[in-house]
């Protein structure tokens, strides 16, 4: 499991999560953003104030991906999850990269770009397990952006497990980790 941290947050941190995600025979990779943050701005602003951020941050997973798959573990066994800004960047990696993975977690995030950018992606997730969860008043993750991603993720063939929390805020609760476990086809 390829776990990314959010904005101001660091690996280390975010392997807490990756441990109550899996059933301890997983291993977990967390890369670390340089400065606490994988690109400088929103992710709903314009690509260009982004790069080439987005675009590092992106080859970082990609490279990540690649070493994974030369030991051996193909790309069906590698699940990628992040919160916020590390589950923007998941999410856009596996619209951007679209095969059958082990499994997408994106825990308050959606697909990166501005407002009224199509976000429609070519290729196959070809069944991907993908939990998402996000709260309906997120101040850092506008509700209409997470679903439009729930639908996209969805379209290319995702197997797309959707979940708004009235009010929970920025973060990750109980329910979502044990949705998100379930997904895996982990007991909780």
């Amino acid at each position: 499991m390829i776990v990314v941290h959010g904005r101001g947050a660091t690996a280390e941190s975010i392997l807490e999560l990756g441990e109550v995600l899996t059933d301890g025979k997983t291993t977990l990779l967390a890369p670390q953003a340089a400065g606490f943050s994988w690109y400088p701005s929103s992710f709903m602003a314009p690509l260009a104030n982004n790069q080439p951020y987005l675009d590092s941050a992106l080859a970082l997973l990609r490279s990540m991906v690649e070493e994974i798959e030369a030991s051996g573990i193909p790309a069906d066994r590698i699940i990628l999850a992040g919160f916020s800004q590390g589950a923007c960047l998941s999410s856009e990696f596996a619209a951007r990269n679209p095969r059958r993975w082990g499994g997408l977690l994106v825990f308050s995030g959606g697909l990166v770009g501005p407002e009224g950018m199509d976000l429609t992606h070519d290729g196959d997730l070809a069944g991907t397990p993908t939990f998402m969860g996000c709260s309906d008043r997120d101040f850092h993750i506008p509700l209409e952006r997470f679903e439009a991603t729930g639908v996209e993720l969805g379209r290319m063939g995702a197997g797309v497990e959707l979940q708004v929390y009235p009010g929970m805020g920025h973060t990750i609760i109980h329910d979502e980790v044990k949705r998100a476990r379930a997904v895996l086809g982990l007991a909780s």
